[in-house]
């Protein structure tokens, strides 16, 4: 069994568990559910950098990436250096993060939130507006297209970002619909978590204009960046690279700076 596999049997245990305990009526009471929620497709579309950071703690391939990083701190760091969103880590078992973390990060900024997760139910999006995200990922490679369907109008009609993510042709052929504002393309497989950018750059071109593109996995330089410029990429999700510092939001008010003069 895969790791990707794995990860979504448990998760499916674990959003029915919850289903048994808080009902969805009380996501819907809660005080950020009518928040108006920030665009990141939005952000991207308007920025000349870019740059997505990722708050994460640990991953399957990294058992440790850095496990006491306060989430709040580290959301103010990426402020400061104007990145276009956040994204932030919800899995706890496999990535050590939690719907905390979401609601910690939004009450330290207002940039566009995305809830890193792996959506397998209508629940999920609805417990990630309740949380403070502006944007939920769904990956193609664990969903039918009639879910991204469901799933994606969904979240339109609460007024998230919706980030589909894929790792090749056939994932991307059968995901775009007219719901989705974000394609990502996964650069690591998530099968052999081996990465590389040319799955980024074979897939540009097969995606329609009408999405913004965003780059995910792997991209640690200003160059990687300034190559996936040129197959149209607007968006660039930054996790590791930041989070292995000691000081995450330095390191991105340093890395974006590079990045302007470039």
């Amino acid at each position: 069994m895969d790791i990707l596999s794995k990860i979504v049997a448990d998760k499916r245990k674990e959003v029915d568990l919850k289903k048994s305990i808080i009902p969805v009526s009380q996501y819907e009471a809660s005080a950020l559910f009518e928040r108006e929620t920030n665009s990141l497709s939005t952000a991207l579309k308007q920025s000349d950098t870019g740059i997505i950071s990722e708050f994460k703690r640990r991953s399957p391939s990294k058992s440790s990436i850095n496990q006491d990083a306060n989430v709040g701190l580290v959301a103010k760091g990426y402020n400061k250096a104007g990145v276009c969103g956040i994204s932030v880590l919800t899995d706890i078992k496999y990535f050590g993060g939690s719907l905390e973390d979401l609601v910690l990060a939004r009450a330290s900024v207002e940039l566009p939130l995305l809830r890193k997760e792996f959506i397998i139910s209508e629940y999920q999006i609805i417990e990630a507006k309740a949380y403070g995200a502006d944007v939920i990922l769904l990956i193609a490679a664990i969903l039918t297209r009639q879910e991204i369907k469901t799933f994606s109008e969904l979240a339109k009609s609460l007024g998230l970002d919706v980030l589909l993510e894929v790792h090749n042709k056939e994932e991307l052929h059968k995901s775009i619909m007219p719901s989705l504002d974000m394609l990502g393309v996964n650069n690591r497989n998530l099968k052999t978590f081996e990465v590389s950018l040319d799955t980024s750059k074979s897939l540009s071109k097969l995606i329609p204009d009408d999405f913004v593109k965003v780059s995910e996995s792997g991209i640690s330089t200003i160059a990687a960046i300034q190559e996936l410029k040129e197959y149209g990429y607007k968006g660039f999700l930054i996790g590791e690279n930041f989070m292995k510092t000691e000081n995450p939001g330095q390191s991105a008010i340093e890395f974006i700076k590079k990045l302007k003069k470039s």
